[in-house]
């Protein structure tokens, strides 16, 4: 998959981009980054890429020319590419998101900075805005670096085991289980029976119930999607219930 990130700060992305699985992705040729300067695209010797906003108020906006034209040279390269903007004011980014946007083969994502960008760029070149969260960050690119992280160990091969992606938190609706490792205790604390039994599937039935009750203590809203049995429903009416009492 190509990824194509449109910043003022280049540098800033490359570097986190280039480790861990994400660059293992990149030298097996699974994952393609392309990193894009906007003031390569200034059109004066300053190379200005801000300016004051037209009606007052604090801060500056990113200007019309230079964004626009950055966006319209990654665009002639890549012309089935969804083009998206990091942006507070988005549609909230989910693991759901991540697994529509790995079904593509191109991805552009232009990184916010300052108040915003001159609205005509939105209008004229964005298909969709992405927040990561409700808080306002100095700009884009950790946002984009988040994404194209989600997105590009969702692509086959690059986890090196594909099963992985599948088991983690958010893939179904709910919170991961808890995970060990040797030894089978420590401190006095000892790894669930079950877990060194060899019962499949009881271990299967455990993990399903300890990631149901985690959801339930930590992000509870996310069980309004989650696919439940009637059982797992009585479930998680007993531990609000215990919940609400404690």
């Amino acid at each position: 998959m190509k990824f194509d990130v449109l910043t003022l700060f280049p540098d800033m992305v490359a570097g986190p981009l280039n480790d861990s699985i994400i660059g293992r992705g990149i030298e097996r040729g699974l994952i393609e980054l392309n990193l894009w300067n906007i003031r390569d695209y200034a059109v004066d010797r300053h190379r200005t890429v801000d300016d004051s906003p037209y009606g007052g108020g604090a801060g500056m906006v990113m200007k019309v020319e230079p964004l626009y034209s950055c966006i319209e040279t990654v665009k002639a390269k890549r012309p089935e590419a969804r083009v998206i903007l990091t942006s507070p004011r988005g549609v909230p980014f989910s693991q759901e998101m991540a697994k529509e946007l790995a079904g593509l083969t191109e991805l552009i994502i232009v990184c916010g900075r300052y108040e915003g960008i001159d609205e005509r760029v939105t209008e004229l070149c964005i298909d969709q805005e992405v927040s990561i969260g409700d808080f306002v960050l100095t700009g884009g690119e950790l946002a984009a670096m988040v994404i194209v992280d989600a997105v590009g160990r969702l692509l086959p091969g690059v986890l090196g085991c594909d099963d992985s992606s599948v088991e983690e938190s958010f893939s179904d609706g709910l919170l991961e289980y808890p995970q060990y490792t040797r030894p089978p205790e420590f401190h006095g604390l000892k790894v669930p029976e079950v877990l060194l039994s060899g019962n499949h599937q009881e271990i299967a039935k455990w993990r399903r119930q300890q990631a149901i009750l985690r959801t339930v203590a930590a992000r509870p809203e996310l069980l309004a999607n989650a696919q439940l049995t009637p059982a797992e429903r009585t479930l998680v009416a007993h531990a609000l219930e215990m919940r609400h009492e404690h």
